[in-house]
């Protein structure tokens, strides 16, 4: 899988909404029906950059509005690499969860 994806660089954007690994399920709930709203907010609204500067809890989607570049296999933590990869361009994952937190992930190229 990893050396598939080698051969192909993604480019993508996300909102992270932070929540420990560890968190009580109260905490990991709310993390994740934020992570639902912002979703169907980016799919109604069509500016997911703007909704990364002012939600994502990565502070540089304050200056790159969520945008990550290219990257390819490896670069990211897996379940986030996985789902940049199976999204189609122009489309939004659903929540994904990472040790970070929740992530919306916007496949862009």
């Amino acid at each position: 899988e990893a050396y598939e994806r080698l051969k192909l660089k993604v480019k993508a954007a996300h909102i992270l909404i932070k929540c420990d690994q560890n968190a009580i399920p109260e905490d990991t709930i709310k993390a994740y029906n934020r992570a639902v709203q912002l979703r169907e907010e980016a799919i109604k609204n069509n500016n997911f950059s703007e909704l990364a500067k002012s939600n994502s809890d990565d502070p540089s989607a304050k200056i790159n509005g969520g945008d990550l570049g290219y990257f390819s296999s490896m670069h990211m933590v897996y379940p986030f690499e996985s789902a940049a990869y199976t999204t189609k361009v122009g489309a939004i994952s659903d929540p994904v969860r990472t040790r970070f937190g929740y992530h919306i992930i916007k496949r862009t190229g």
